[in-house]
């Protein structure tokens, strides 16, 4: 079919968003070796939304790893990397900072109407011919067996036939594109997702993670979450948080357990967006915490995950008038998203960092109590920094989110003021005390305990160094000599105590 005129003005000249170097030698593969190649998918849906693709994908009917190698020999430099198993028929090429893929015609496609068909959802079933492109007197002819061209301008994803039997990961998948193209899963495609949502556990961890990763990146997590929920999708990848639908909570909240935590997740994307809305006090350390790589998507994720072990420790205490409690449920998340974590081969770093927001997230509530009844004092400030370390910042973000997800009735109020007012009395404290007397080495080593007091190894080192490095955040010592009288006094008080 041919494209509206707009449609083929957004097409016509995009070839010079790549090096000429690299469009001649696609140019001249596609003449020697006598392959009609067709830019489709990803590329040709990005030229006609306006924007720029992230790399160029070119199919055609032979051997895509050897067009590859044919391309790296073209251009006389690039690296071939392979994709899938042999029998998908894709490899890519990266080159210069640029991503060239390569695909076969799919399952015994002979033309290229047929091979697009055969892909994931009609807005990325769009081709063109590569010579169209290349040629300048002629207007792009179109390839839209199913009318993805339609489906794009209504921002629609439509499942192609048979796309979730021969993929699953495309059940995933349609949620990722509609949380990074802001498009809308059609109704049919919804339902067909529901009712294959258990194939997903035929697909590789791996390739779930970097659906899941782009979900979370994106700034639609939220929605694309309770969509993912109301297909039941969400419960085939995470059946933990399922066990909190219709799990009723204690007074301070007004949702049950999962919807609780998904509206902490869309209260997290709202912090993120403006986070000196709620915390107008600590601009510069939450501007740089955030500009770390992967800090706001693990913030995300632990607001998802942060009540998971809410399930496992409810109960109903008869001796407390019938309440329901939750004791534990922070060290109990913490346990079941380490275990996730590796199921879905996070690296190490991120399923440490969420499980231990998940793990102190209670902790700021905590020192809210605490600070109703006086100033925060530099030992529980101490406490905290070294327990959050790096993620201190995160931790109040997500405290914020939390509450903010709670509206019930016995809901402390003012209680998004008092966290704004601990984190800025808490980075004061840091600030003035605490960084200032542990900047540098420790005044005293366990080597200093054995030699200057004949102590053995063990965990009283732990307990007495502790003990002295909160004694000079307090100003009781300042020098070497003075932390060795300290340790002396403190000993003489445990044998005289």
């Amino acid at each position: 079919m041919m494209m509206r005129c707009d449609d083929a003005a957004l097409l016509s000249g995009r070839l010079k968003d790549y090096p000429e170097r690299l469009v001649r030698a696609l140019a001249r593969m596609a003449e020697q070796r006598g392959r009609e190649f067709h830019v489709v998918g990803g590329t040709v849906r990005d030229w006609l939304l306006g924007r720029v693709p992230g790399d160029l994908d070119i199919t055609m009917a032979d051997d895509a790893a050897a067009c590859c190698r044919g391309l790296i020999a073209e251009l006389k430099g690039g690296a071939l990397v392979p994709l899938g198993g042999v029998e998908e028929n894709t490899a890519r090429v990266v080159w210069r900072g640029l991503t060239i893929d390569f695909s076969g015609f799919r399952s015994g496609a002979r033309t290229i109407e047929a091979d697009l068909i055969l892909r994931d959802f009609t807005v990325n079933a769009i081709g063109v011919a590569f010579a169209d492109l290349l040629d300048k007197s002629v207007i792009p002819t179109l390839i839209d067996p199913l009318h993805g061209v339609s489906d794009l301008h209504a921002k629609v994803l439509r499942a192609c036939p048979r796309a979730f039997e021969d993929d699953p990961l495309r059940l995933l998948r349609g949620y990722r594109l509609s949380a990074t193209l802001g498009f809308t899963l059609e109704e049919a495609t919804r339902a067909e997702i529901a009712r294959q949502a258990g194939l997903i556990h035929r697909v590789a961890a791996e390739r779930i993670t970097h659906e899941l990763d782009l979900i979370m990146a994106s700034g639609r997590a939220h929605a694309v979450m309770e969509a993912m929920a109301a297909s039941g999708l969400l419960w085939q990848l995470i059946p933990d948080l399922a066990q909190g639908v219709g799990m009723e909570q204690p007074g301070f909240h007004h949702l049950d357990v999962f919807h609780h935590s998904l509206a902490a997740l869309g209260f997290m994307e709202e912090i993120l967006d403006k986070p000196l809305r709620f915390y107008p006090g600590g601009e510069a350390e939450i501007r740089e915490y955030l500009g770390r790589p992967g800090v706001r998507s693990r913030l995300k994720w632990a607001a998802l995950l942060h009540d998971l072990g809410k399930p496992l420790t409810m109960a109903v205490r008869e001796d407390k008038g019938g309440r329901i409690t939750f004791y534990n449920h922070d060290q109990t998340g913490r346990d079941m998203v380490l275990q996730l974590g590796r199921q879905w081969r996070w690296s190490n770093e991120n399923r440490e960092r969420v499980a231990g927001l998940i793990s102190m997230h209670m902790q700021p509530f905590h020192l809210c109590n605490v600070r109703r009844d006086g100033p925060l004092s530099r030992k529980a400030c101490l406490h905290l920094c070294k327990k959050a370390g790096d993620d201190l910042i995160g931790l109040f973000l997500l405290a914020m989110a939390d509450s903010l997800a709670g509206k019930g009735e016995k809901k402390p109020p003012g209680l998004e003021a008092e966290l704004s007012g601990l984190l800025a009395e808490v980075l004061e404290i840091r600030a003035r005390h605490i960084t200032p007397a542990l900047r540098g080495p420790r005044l005293l080593s366990g080597r200093d305990l054995i030699a200057s007091f004949s102590l053995l190894p063990g965990p009283l080192f732990a307990e007495i160094l502790d003990a002295l490095e909160l004694a000079r955040v307090e100003g009781e010592v300042a020098s070497r000599e003075e932390a060795l009288r300290w340790v002396g006094a403190y000993l003489s008080a445990m044998e005289n105590g």
